[in-house]
């Protein structure tokens, strides 16, 4: 071993006990961590990325015992810190060292929180927010002033949101604080590492970022399950194949079964609890359970007590549980990293190859999912796409540095520019963010409650008063869920939330079901609803916000699978059948064109258009081209969206398409329905959140998610007509166009469809447009239809798709 991979006899005598060698890329992070270099490692599942993360860690603080905090982990999710602990914690104890780990969340009483900031761990385990809040305090400069080390895992899970601006700039916060801080990054599926490195260093210079790859790994052992040989017209769930996924269950140690959503994660729970005749131990995970029930069940599979757990992307990330030997994907995964992190959940050994199954819900996703599993085989990933960072984010960081003690304005600028988010951050938005922290902005300057900051010399800020450090801890972070109510027996246990819109649709006698049971609600208090448990069959409860997209390399590559029938061979026969009577009837576009099918069927003129943008960007198209429609004439009666496609129907026919999609759309119809649809105000809302203009907490009370929606409302409504450019606006903008209906996509495929649109016009439907004929049908029949009668009507519409004349 060559010197400079020494490892203290301490440590080396406890490989050995195990009967175990460090790994290359380990010893690599320890070389990089003598050497003071920032480092990025990309390793896979279950090859020790934790303790590579930490090993330099235990050999600085045997080599040169010290008192204070060395290390900060940040991680993504509050669980995956207590699992990081607790695996950690065995092996410091096992070689008898003197290191204190401790966790920091939301959910860490207050005089442990207390106790950590005057006498800090040697290692902190917390996450983005946490560490923002440790940054508010006075001695936020005495507690890191010693800090060696920051360990980010799961990097990639913060690439896309708001969280990772907090995070970059609290790094940057951190480096000020600490200038001779290393840097660590750890991720098992990143595809472009060189982003990453920049992401994650200083000034935003990728090459002072170390790589270290890590081993492969064995290849994982995925396949697409379908039951009986056929795959369904339509769904999204793969709620079809529960009787088979149950006899899985039954065949392995411990499966993980993930769906996309909590409402999914529901339904598929009480469809294999009826089919679980053998009455094995299966149990539910997402996010909207009580922190009681979550750490529980977390227990239970930490155990071996579970056959089964029904989860969503609340356990997507790293939570080491050995005894999984079986994950299984109920319908499509959206994306090559998402499947391949989930799927590494089980065995999470390197040598052992991880086993997945993926369940389409439909032959559209069907295309997706053996488009998923090419793309691992070819070691391809989804390509992370890092935005700007946003103007509420940084709003809320200044404010809580202020929190701190006074600032220099220069100073903090160029300290903030050294986070990649903010490298481009210009004079001129610097002021605007000081303006609107300061007064609120030009329409609510002469409001007292706005002022936050006030510049006590030229260019030093300081906050107005000590409550607006309090209320800013209270407030401060960058998850804004829609409005809760809390599920609670009558005892005062804690199921979970709800969000108050399904919560309104409630009245007491009804029964839903939640926590994978069935509940009777028995009375409403506060922001409390009681239930108790029951036997009838209740409501499912439904969540609002996004779906997830499928990526755009996952779309290409079905696309490809369209236009190129060499593949078709793998493919199951009713799957191939579909494609090939597709050929003979219409067209199957190639990957650069827009295919759009128009045909008429039950007294309705329809409009399809394949444009595989995703779910989001459909969604806004719809809005857009009926809007464009109504305008023309055409009377259109509603649309429907998936990833894959939209379809229109209306009740004039529609002979030319090309018009409805001019580029003008995204300057006109975008911004006037933006502005009038909820989908602004509801950007808006989140922003003053973030922002700090709207305070959620008071202390010792909470507002309602009623009473911050109407404060909120009432502010967008003076600022949209005095002060259309305030910074929150822009923001709000900023959050509509790029996350709630993906305008990069949307715009995309508009510039594009002059150009490459390919109309057909069909007598009837055709078998492509199937899958979202029948979600229409689904969507116009009368509640309670029961699912026989719309299976009958699907069926119906294929054989009338698939008949050759």
């Amino acid at each position: 071993m060559p010197q400079s991979f020494h490892l203290p006899a301490v440590i080396s005598d406890w490989f050995t006990t195990r009967g175990w060698a460090p790994r290359q890329h380990q010893l690599d992070m320890l070389d990089a961590a003598r050497a003071g270099d920032h480092t990025l490692l990309v390793a896979a599942t279950g090859a020790g990325k934790t303790l590579a993360g930490f090993l330099p860690t235990l050999v600085d603080l045997i080599e040169h015992p010290r008192d204070g905090l060395h290390t900060l982990y940040v991680s993504p999710l509050k669980a995956l810190a207590v699992d990081v602990q607790r695996n950690l914690i065995t092996p410091i104890e096992e070689m008898g060292l003197p290191i204190r780990v401790e966790t920091r969340s939301g959910d860490t009483p207050s005089d442990r929180k207390a106790r950590q900031r005057a006498r800090p761990p040697h290692m902190l385990l917390t996450t983005p927010e946490s560490l923002s809040l440790l940054l508010s305090y006075p001695d936020s400069d005495q507690m890191f002033a010693g800090l060696k080390t920051v360990v980010i895992d799961e990097i990639h899970a913060f690439a896309r949101e708001k969280r990772s601006d907090l995070l970059s700039l609290a790094l940057a916060r951190l480096q000020h604080l600490a200038p001779g801080m290393r840097r660590v990054g750890l991720s098992a599926t990143i595809a472009d590492p060189e982003a990453y490195q920049g992401w994650l260093a200083p000034d935003a210079d990728f090459e002072t970022v170390r790589l270290v790859i890590g081993d492969p790994g064995a290849d994982p052992d995925l396949s697409i399950l379908i039951p009986e040989g056929r795959v369904p017209w339509s769904g999204h769930s793969g709620r079809y194949a529960a009787k088979q996924v149950m006899e899985l269950v039954e065949a392995h140690k411990t499966t993980l079964i993930f769906c996309n959503t909590r409402s999914l994660a529901e339904l598929i729970f009480q469809d294999l609890w009826k089919a679980n005749d053998q009455q094995l131990p299966i149990g539910i995970h997402h996010g909207s359970l009580a922190l009681e029930a979550r750490r529980k069940v977390e227990a239970a599979m930490g155990d071996g007590r579970l056959r089964a757990l029904v989860a969503t992307a609340s356990l997507d990330l790293g939570i080491d549980w050995g005894n999984v030997d079986l994950v299984v994907q109920m319908g499509a995964p959206k994306g090559s990293s998402r499947l391949l992190q989930r799927i590494g959940r089980a065995n999470h050994r390197l040598d052992e190859p991880s086993r997945g199954m993926v369940v389409p819900g439909n032959r559209f996703e069907y295309l997706e999912a053996r488009a998923a599993l090419d793309a691992i085989d070819d070691r391809e990933l989804d390509p992370d796409i890092f935005r700007p960072g946003a103007l509420d984010v940084l709003a809320q960081h200044i404010l809580g540095i202020a929190c701190a003690g006074p600032f220099e304005e220069a100073e903090l600028l160029a300290e903030i520019r050294s986070a990649a988010p903010y490298a481009g951050l210009t004079e001129e938005v610097w002021r605007r963010v000081l303006e609107f922290i300061s007064t609120g902005g030009y329409s609510l300057r002469a409001y007292d409650k706005f002022r936050r900051l006030v510049e006590e010399a030229p260019g030093r800020w300081r906050i107005t008063k000590p409550q607006v450090a309090a209320q800013h801890r209270l407030n401060a972070g960058v998850i804004v869920d829609n409005p809760m109510m809390d599920i609670r027996f009558a005892n005062g246990r804690a199921l979970g939330k709800v969000e108050e819109g399904f919560a309104s649709t409630l009245v007491i006698g009804d029964f839903i079901s939640f926590a994978g049971l069935s509940l009777e609600v028995m009375r409403f208090k506060d922001s409390d609803i009681t239930v108790r448990a029951s036997s009838k069959p209740g409501r499912l409860v439904t969540y609002g916000g996004q779906r997830m997209s499928m990526s755009t390399h996952l779309a290409e590559r079905v696309r490809g699978f369209l236009a190129d029938d060499r593949d078709w061979h793998r493919f199951p026969d009713d799957v191939r059948e579909w494609l090939e009577v597709q050929k003979r009837r219409s067209i199957l576009p190639q990957p650069g064109e827009l295919l759009v099918e128009t045909f008429p069927h039950d007294k309705r003129h329809f409009m399809v258009v394949y444009s595989f943008e995703g779910w989001n960007a459909h969604q806004s198209l719809g809005m857009l081209l009926t809007k464009r429609m109504e305008t023309a004439g055409l009377k259109p009666l509603g649309f429907v969206a998936n990833d894959y496609g939209i379809a229109v129907y209306s009740l004039e026919p529609i002979t030319d398409p090309k018009p409805l999609f001019s580029p003008d759309i995204l300057e006109h119809e975008f911004v006037e329905w933006v502005e009038q649809s909820h989908l602004l105000k509801r950007a808006f809302r989140e922003v003053a959140v973030i922002g700090g203009l709207v305070e959620r907490h008071h202390p010792g009370k909470k507002k309602s998610g009623k009473q911050v929606t109407f404060s909120t409302d009432l502010i967008y409504d003076v600022l949209r007509k005095y002060e259309p450019g305030h910074l929150l606006l822009t923001a709000a903008w900023d959050d509509a166009r790029a996350r709630m209906t993906e305008l990069g996509r949307l715009a995309r495929l508009v510039d594009r469809a002059a150009a490459t649109m390919v109309h057909v016009t069909a007598s009837r439907v055709t078998p492509l447009a199937v899958p979202l004929m029948v979600v229409i049908g689904r969507e116009a029949a009368p509640a309670g239809t029961a699912d026989e009668a719309l299976l009958i009507e699907a069926e119906a519409l294929a054989a009338e798709a698939m008949r050759i004349d």
